[in-house]
C-alpha cells in the first residue's frame, strides 16, 4: 500500500486540472484513493491520511471546472475525516425508536407504558482525541455544500452527516451552526440548496437535537418559499425541493412532541408549496412531504382531508392548484389567512405573468372565504401597491384589486348587504384613482404599458360587472378614453401579447357601456352614444389591420340599446371589413374578427321576423347576413403564414352555426330553402378538405345543425338520408381530425346529388394533396364510392358530369386545379372510367381532354404541367380521336421549352406504352427504343428530330412551328438607346 501511495500523491503532484491528460490520471488516481479509504483497514490507511490531505489541498480542486473531479475530491475529503476519527455511534444523538411501523405497534403492545424515545444522553468522549486535521476536512466540506453543481454538494452534504455522526456533542453543534450560516441572503442558491440538504442528513441521522429545531425551522421555512429573479426566469425551485426534502426527513426523525410546537408553521409552509409553487416537482415534493407528516406525526391539522384532495396526481396541474384545491384547503381556518398572506407578499408580484394571474384570481376565490380580513387587511394594501414603482408589482396589484373587489361584490350580493360593508368610501376612492394616476405617470406607455392596460381593461370590466356607483363620474370617461386608445394602437403592441389585450379591452367595453351608458339615453347619452358608433366604423377602414380587428370587435360587444337605429349601419361597415380588395388582401385576422362581431351582434340584437330592419334580424336582412357568411367560405388568402383564409372560414362556419341556431330556436322560417341547401354544402364541402383542423371543426358544425332538435333547421336537403348516414349515437365517437375516420364518412355523401358537387371538390383538393396520410385516405374513401357505382352506367356518368364541372368551374384556379390534375390521373390509372373505353370519342373525355389543354395553355408551372402529362398519358386509353389528340399533346410537350418537362413527358409516355396496347406491335420496339435513347434535354432542333419521326411511326401529325408575324420593326428607346422591338418566335 505505502508504494502505491507513493505513486498516487506523486500522480496527483504532476497532474493539472487545466489538461485533458492531466484530467484523466487525476480522475483516476481520485478514485483508486478513495475506494481504498472506503474499504481499507484504518489502523493501515490512517499513517498515510494526513499526507493524502495535505496533497489533495495543493491540488486546488475546489477552484477546477470539472465536475467529476471537485466530487471525488469532496468524496476523497470526507472519506479522510472518517479515517481521522474512531468509527463509532453518537451516544448523544437523537434517537425516535422503532422506525418499523409493525415494531412500533408490537413494542407499544408489549410495553404500553414504556417511552419510545431515547432521551439524549451527556457526551462521555472529550475532544481531546479529535485531531486537528478533522477541522479542515469539515472546512472542504462546508465548502462542497456551496459548490456550482447538485452532485457536488449532495456528497459534501453527506459527508457532513457521516462527519457529525462520530463527533462529539459540542463539535456536531458547531457544524450545525456552520451550516446554518448558508442560510444567509447573501449567499446564492446553491449554499442554501446544500445547506437543506445537509440538515436533511443531520435529521435523518439524528444528529439534529430538539434543542436546535427552533433556529433550524425558521430557514426551511424560509427555503420554502425560496426565489431570486435571474433575467427572464429565476432561481431556487431546487432549494424548495430541498426544504420540502428536509420536513420529510424531519417526519421520520422526530416525535410528535418535538415538532408540536412548529407544527403549524410546517403545515401552513408545505401546503402553500404544495399548491402555490410554480414548479410542479415542488408541489409534488411538498405533497409528499405533507403526507409524510400527516402519517408519521398525527398532528397536521386536518390532514387526511387535505391529503385525500391534494394528492400526487392532483397538484400536477398549476390551475387546478390554484383555483380548486386552494379553495378547499382554505375552508379550514387553520390554513385560511396564511395561504392570502402568501399570496399577497410572494405571488402577486411575481416575474412569472401567470402566476400574478392565478394569483390574483386566487385571492378571488379566497376573499369568500375570509371577507373581513381581505377587506380590512389585504385590500388597502393592495391599493398601495398599485402605486408600486416595480412593472410585476404594478401589474399584479391591480390584477388583484380587479377580482377581490368583484369578490367582494358577489359575497355582499349573496348576503343580501350592500358592497360598502366590504368596501368603504377610502377604498372605491382609491379603485377610481387606479387609472389617473398611471395615467399621470405615463406608465401606459413603453413595454410595461401593454401590461398595464390589459390590467386596467380587466379592472374597468370587474368594477363595471359589480355595479360600482361611478355613474357619471369623470373616471367612466378616463376608462372609455383608454379602451379606445388601446384598440386604435393595437398595432403598437407586441405581438404575443396583443390578443389578450385585445380581448381585455373588447371584454372591459361590453361592461363599461352596458353598466355606465344610458339604456335610455337623453340627447347628451344619445349623442355621445352616436359619436362613439361612428368612431368605430370609421376605424374599420383604417390602413392598420389590427385597427380594424379591434373596431370590429368593439362593435360586436355593444349593448342592444347601442345598436338600436344603427344596426344596418354597423353591419354594412363590418360587412366591408370581410370583402377582400387588393389593398387588404393580407388582412385575414379583421376579416375574422368582423365575422366574429356579426355573429355576436346577431346574439345581442335578437330576431324578429316582422321587425325593423334597423333594430333587429328580421325578414329583410337575415339573407344578406347569411350571403356575407356564406361568401366567407370561400376566402382561401394564402401568405408567408400560410393558409390565413382558414382563419375566416373557421369564423364564417361558427358564425353560421350559431345564426342558424338562434333562428332556428325563434324564428325558423327565416331559414330560406335555397340559403340551408348553400349553407349544408358548404360545410360538406369544408368537411371534406385536407387541413385536420378546419375540416373538423366544418363536420361538428354540419353535424350540430343535422341533428338540432327542438325544433330541427328545416329545409336541410337529403335530412333521411343524412340522418341514416350520420347517426347521432354513431358519429359523437368519431375523431374528425383524424383522415382515417373523417374521409370514409364524408366520402359517403358522393352518392347524394345534392352534396355531389361539394363534396368533390372538397375530396379533390384532399386527393390531390401533400400529407401522406391525407392523400390515403381522402383516395380509399373516392375510389370505395366508384366502386359502388361502376355498374351503374347512369351513375358513372352523372358521377363524370359533376367532376367536369367542378374542372370547368375552377379553371386556372391552382389552389383546385392542380389537386384536380392529381386526382385525375388516380382516377384513370385505376381504371375508375374503363367503362368509357367502350365508346369512341366518349363525351366525357373529349371535354376532359380540352379542359386539360385550356388549363395549361401558356403556362410555366412545372407542377401543373407535370400533373397534365399524367393525366394525357391516361386519357391515350380512350379509343378514337381522343388518343390521337392526347398523343398529339404529349409530343408537343415532347418539345416544351423547359428540359425537365421534355424528360418527364418521354418517361411518361414510355409507362404508357407500357401500360396500354396502342402503339402497333410493328412499331413497337422501335418506338420504346426512341424513347429510352434519346437525350431529352438536348438541344431544340435534336430533340425536334426525334420527335417528329415518333408522329411518323404512331401516325400523328407532326406539330408544325408558329410562323413569325410580318411586323414592321419598331423603333423604340431604352435607357441605353433605340432597339428593336422583334416579334418573339418560340419552338413548337
Amino acid at each position: 500500500m505505502a508504494s502505491f501511495l507513493d505513486w498516487s500523491l506523486c500522480t496527483l503532484a504532476r497532474s493539472s486540472f487545466q489538461t485533458i491528460e492531466g484530467v484523466i490520471a487525476m480522475d483516476g488516481t481520485l478514485q483508486a484513493l478513495a475506494q481504498i479509504f472506503k474499504h481499507g483497514k484504518r489502523e493501515d490507511c490512517l499513517p498515510y491520511a494526513a499526507t493524502v490531505l495535505q496533497c489533495l489541498d495543493s491540488c486546488r480542486l475546489p477552484d477546477s471546472n470539472q465536475t467529476l473531479l471537485r466530487k471525488l475530491g469532496v468524496k476523497l475529503v470526507q472519506r479522510l475525516g472518517l479515517t481521522f476519527l474512531k468509527p463509532r455511534v453518537a451516544g448523544w444523538r437523537y434517537q425516535r425508536g422503532c422506525r418499523s411501523l409493525a415494531e412500533s405497534l408490537q413494542h407499544s403492545i408489549q410495553n404500553p407504558k414504556e417511552p419510545m424515545t431515547q432521551a439524549e444522553t451527556p457526551d462521555s468522549d472529550g475532544e481531546d482525541d479529535v485531531p486537528a486535521e478533522v477541522e479542515s476536512v469539515i472546512e472542504q466540506l462546508l465548502v462542497g455544500l456551496k459548490d456550482k453543481d447538485t452532485i457536488v454538494r449532495w456528497s459534501a452534504a453527506k459527508g457532513i452527516g457521516r462527519m457529525a455522526g462520530r463527533l462529539p456533542k459540542e463539535l456536531a453543534d458547531d457544524v450545525t451552526g456552520s451550516v446554518l450560516d448558508c442560510f444567509s441572503f447573501q449567499e446564492t442558491d446553491s449554499a442554501w440548496h446544500g445547506g437543506c440538504l445537509a440538515l436533511a442528513e443531520l435529521g435523518r441521522r439524528g444528529l439534529l437535537l430538539p434543542s436546535r429545531l427552533s433556529d433550524v425551522v425558521p430557514v426551511i421555512l424560509k427555503a420554502l418559499t425560496y426565489e431570486e429573479k435571474r433575467g427572464a426566469c429565476s432561481v431556487g425551485s431546487n432549494v424548495r425541493d430541498a426544504a420540502c426534502y428536509v420536513c420529510w426527513a424531519f417526519a421520520r426523525a422526530y416525535e410528535p412532541q418535538e415538532l408540536k410546537p412548529f407544527v403549524a408553521a410546517i403545515s401552513s409552509a408545505l401546503v402553500i408549496a404544495t399548491v402555490f409553487d410554480r414548479d410542479v416537482n415542488c408541489r409534488r415534493a411538498a405533497s409528499a412531504a405533507f403526507q409524510e407528516n400527516v402519517g408519521r406525526q398525527g398532528t397536521f391539522p386536518h390532514g387526511i382531508d387535505i391529503l385525500t384532495t391534494a394528492d400526487y396526481f392532483a397538484v400536477g396541474n398549476r390551475s387546478n392548484c390554484f383555483l380548486v384545491i386552494s379553495m378547499f384547503i382554505a375552508g379550514f381556518p387553520e390554513y385560511t389567512q396564511p395561504m392570502i398572506e402568501h399570496l399577497v407578499t410572494m405571488k402577486i408580484n411575481h416575474w412569472d405573468g401567470t402566476i400574478r394571474e392565478l394569483s390574483a384570481k386566487a385571492l378571488r376565490n379566497l376573499a369568500q372565504r375570509a371577507p373581513e380580513h381581505t377587506a380590512c387587511e389585504v385590500f388597502p394594501r393592495l391599493l398601495s401597491m398599485t402605486q408600486s414603482p416595480d412593472l410585476h408589482t404594478r401589474h399584479g396589484a391591480v390584477l388583484a384589486c380587479a377580482e377581490v373587489a368583484r369578490s367582494l361584490h358577489m359575497l355582499a350580493t349573496q348576503q343580501g348587504r350592500p358592497v360598502s360593508d366590504f368596501l368603504d368610501e377610502k377604498a372605491m376612492r382609491g379603485l377610481k384613482q387606479i387609472h389617473q394616476q398611471l395615467y399621470d405617470r405615463q406608465l401606459y406607455r413603453g413595454l410595461g404599458g401593454e401590461l398595464m392596460r390589459q390590467a386596467v381593461c380587466i379592472l374597468i370590466e370587474n368594477l363595471a360587472l359589480s355595479k360600482m356607483p361611478f355613474r357619471g363620474d369623470a373616471v367612466i370617461d378616463g376608462w372609455q378614453w383608454l379602451i379606445n386608445d388601446t384598440l386604435r394602437n393595437l398595432h403598437l403592441i407586441s405581438s404575443h401579447s396583443r390578443q389578450h389585450i385585445k380581448e381585455a379591452a373588447v371584454s372591459a367595453l361590453a361592461a363599461l357601456c352596458s353598466e355606465y351608458h344610458a339604456r335610455e339615453p337623453g340627447e347628451a347619452e344619445a349623442a355621445a352614444q352616436e359619436e362613439l358608433v361612428r368612431l368605430y366604423l370609421a376605424e374599420l377602414q383604417s390602413p392598420e389591420e389590427m385597427t380594424r380587428c379591434g373596431c370590429a370587435l368593439a362593435l360586436g360587444a355593444l349593448p342592444a340599446f347601442f345598436l338600436k337605429g344603427r344596426l344596418q349601419q354597423v353591419l354594412a361597415g363590418l360587412r366591408a371589413v370581410t370583402h377582400i380588395s387588393s389593398k387588404d388582401v393580407s388582412f385575414a385576422e379583421a376579416r375574422r374578427d368582423a365575422l366574429k362581431a356579426i355573429s355576436r351582434i346577431c346574439q345581442t340584437v335578437g330576431v324578429r321576423a316582422e321587425g325593423p330592419p334597423d333594430e333587429a334580424l328580421c325578414r329583410e336582412n337575415v339573407s344578406q347576413i347569411y350571403c356575407t357568411l356564406l361568401d366567407c367560405l370561400k376566402d382561401y388568402t394564402t401568405d408567408s403564414r400560410g393558409d390565413v383564409g382558414a382563419w375566416v372560414r373557421e369564423a364564417a362556419m361558427t358564425s353560421l352555426m350559431d345564426l342558424t341556431l338562434l333562428l332556428g330556436r325563434n324564428q325558423p322560417e327565416l331559414i330560406e330553402a335555397p340559403l340551408c341547401q348553400r349553407l349544408m354544402c358548404c360545410l360538406a364541402q369544408q368537411a371534406s378538405e385536407k387541413i385536420d383542423r378546419f375540416r373538423a371543426h366544418a363536420a361538428r358544425v354540419f353535424l350540430a345543425l343535422l341533428h338540432a332538435d327542438s325544433p330541427a333547421i328545416p329545409h336541410v336537403p337529403a335530412r333521411p338520408e343524412l340522418e341514416r348516414l350520420f347517426p347521432r349515437a354513431a358519429v359523437a365517437s368519431v375523431n374528425w381530425g383524424a383522415p382515417s375516420q373523417a374521409f370514409p364518412c364524408m366520402a359517403r355523401l358522393l352518392g347524394l346529388p345534392a352534396y355531389r358537387y361539394h363534396v368533390l371538390l372538397g375530396l379533390a383538393v384532399s386527393v390531390g394533396g401533400l400529407t401522406e396520410s391525407t392523400v390515403r385516405y381522402s383516395t380509399q374513401g373516392l375510389f370505395e364510392h366508384m366502386k359502388e357505382i361502376q355498374n351503374d352506367p347512369a351513375a358513372l356518368e352523372d358521377f363524370g358530369g359533376t367532376l367536369l364541372q367542378v374542372f370547368e368551374d375552377n379553371l386556372l384556379n391552382d389552389r383546385v386545379s392542380v389537386p384536380l390534375l392529381k386526382t385525375l390521373d388516380q382516377m384513370l390509372a385505376n381504371g375508375c372510367f374503363d367503362v368509357f373505353t367502350t365508346q369512341e370519342d366518349h363525351p366525357f373525355c373529349v371535354k376532359l381532354l380540352a379542359l386539360c389543354k385550356e388549363e395549361i395553355k401558356k403556362s410555366k408551372d412545372v407542377q401543373k404541367l407535370r400533373s397534365s402529362i399524367a393525366v394525357f398519358c391516361g386519357l391515350v386509353q380512350f379509343p378514337g380521336d381522343v388518343r390521337k389528340k392526347a398523343l398529339l399533346q404529349l409530343f408537343l410537350l415532347l418539345c416544351h421549352p423547359f428540359p425537365v418537362i421534355r424528360k418527364h413527358t418521354a418517361s411518361q409516355v414510355y409507362e404508357m406504352v407500357l401500360t396500354y396496347d396502342v402503339v402497333p406491335a410493328a412499331v413497337l420496339d422501335e418506338v420504346m427504343a426512341v424513347l429510352s435513347s434519346t437525350a431529352w434535354d438536348a438541344e431544340l432542333p435534336v430533340v425536334r428530330a426525334q420527335r417528329n419521326h415518333l408522329c411518323d411511326l404512331l401516325g400523328v401529325p407532326r406539330p408544325q412551328l408558329v410562323p413569325k408575324v410580318s411586323l414592321a420593326p419598331q423603333a423604340t428607346w431604352g435607357t441605353r438607346g433605340p432597339f428593336l422591338r422583334r416579334p418573339l418566335n418560340i419552338p413548337g
